[in-house]
């Protein structure tokens, strides 16, 4: 996945395995490479950033990369009955989930609509923990640092993976399955890893 995203940034992606006889290959089947959970956001097509093909990825996304049941069912499929070997959690800057998080820690917040307000919720003890850090507690959102928040919510997210799935988590003390987080940098196009649990299998 590395090798494609430094296709990718440099301007040269492959673009393998998407043409016809791909799609007839694949049609009745899919091994997927590695799963990967990231943001909804319509700047990170997982398969273009990574320079992957049909079939090599089992994507699954939601506003914020946010722990939830149907996320984790699905995760725990792609390692159960998939036996992929690798989970990417992939967030990213200029992240509106984030910046809509660090909005609602303000006193006179606007409130958001409940589905919404749920959704962006498990990344609000990223913000006040940034706050905490950087004293600056009551401080107005602009100077609460994004990309801080951002991290610190990858970083519970691989946590809460682990935490709710022991199927994942004894996948991994095990050795059948690795998990990185990483941060996608938009104006780059850089995925860059921050954490790694478990050995990271060849090939994936």
């Amino acid at each position: 996945m590395q090798r494609g995203n430094a296709r990718f940034v440099s301007g040269v992606p492959r673009h393998p395995r998407q043409d016809v006889h791909r799609r007839t290959e694949i049609a009745h089947g899919q091994r997927p490479r590695a799963a990967l959970f990231g943001c909804s956001d319509s700047r990170l097509s997982a398969e273009i950033i990574f320079d992957k093909g049909l079939g090599d990825l089992f994507v699954v996304r939601n506003a914020g990369q946010v722990i939830s049941d149907s996320v984790v069912g699905s995760l725990e499929y792609a390692v159960a009955v998939l036996h992929v070997p690798l989970i990417v959690v992939l967030g990213h800057d200029e992240c509106g989930a984030v910046s809509a998080a660090i909005a609602s820690v303000e006193a006179d917040a606007p409130d958001l609509p409940p589905r919404i307000w749920r959704q962006i919720a498990p990344i609000v003890p990223a913000v006040r923990r940034v706050q905490r850090e950087s004293k600056v507690h009551g401080a107005l959102p602009e100077r609460i640092d994004a990309d801080r928040v951002g991290r610190e919510h990858l970083r519970d997210t691989v946590a809460e993976l682990l935490h709710s799935s022991e199927l994942i988590s004894e996948a991994v003390a095990g050795g059948h399955l690795a998990i990185v987080g990483a941060n996608y940098r938009l104006a780059e196009g850089t995925a860059v890893p921050d954490i790694t649990m478990g050995i990271v299998a060849d090939g994936a």
